[in-house]
């Protein structure tokens, strides 16, 4: 591959070797990295119809994750978290 030089204001590329540091990689590493990826999309994404209630909220997350605890395994989440509130506060 060859090299080509691109012009730029020397603050933005002190940014962008900040950047590509602070992630651990060259600017020219991070700048091939960055040309490799995908496009973001150009008009926004829809958003779903707000959700009206707490039980379709419920329903839409458990229908994202496949997550439904039993009544009893949401009886156990309950005591866990109780008691560790109880921790972190010095009871």
């Amino acid at each position: 591959m060859a090299d080509v030089t691109i012009r730029i204001a020397a603050e933005a590329k002190d940014r962008l070797t900040a950047v590509a540091a602070a992630e651990g990689l060259s600017l020219r590493d991070y700048l091939i990295q960055l040309s490799q990826r995908p496009p973001r999309p150009s008009a926004p994404v829809a958003l779903p119809a707000p959700v009206v209630s707490s039980e379709q909220a419920l329903a839409a997350l458990f229908a994202w994750s496949g997550y439904a605890p039993t009544p009893s395994e949401e009886a156990e989440i309950d005591r866990e978290l109780e008691r560790r509130i109880a921790k972190a506060m010095g009871r």
